[in-house]
């Protein structure tokens, strides 16, 4: 089974078990290791600075990021 047919498999739960799942998932990445997190921060840093290579207009800037952030805390 495919990533993408468990995905589509757990969308068709009923909500309870959705959460439950969640849950779980959410939990197991809790006991990663050190060098297993670092590995996806890394992968996750590569994809995002692809992914500005390809389309730079989808950045935005740190000051509007900065005020964003501040106004959601507010």
């Amino acid at each position: 089974m495919t990533n993408e047919e468990i995905e589509v498999a757990a969308l068709r739960l009923d909500p309870r078990s959705r959460a439950r799942l969640a849950g779980r998932l959410i939990e197991s990445l809790e006991t990663l290791s050190t060098e297993e997190n670092a590995e996806m921060w890394i992968e996750e840093a590569l994809r995002r600075d692809a992914e500005l290579d390809a389309d730079p207009s989808a950045g935005r800037d740190a000051s509007d990021v900065y005020r964003d952030a501040r106004a959601r805390l507010s």
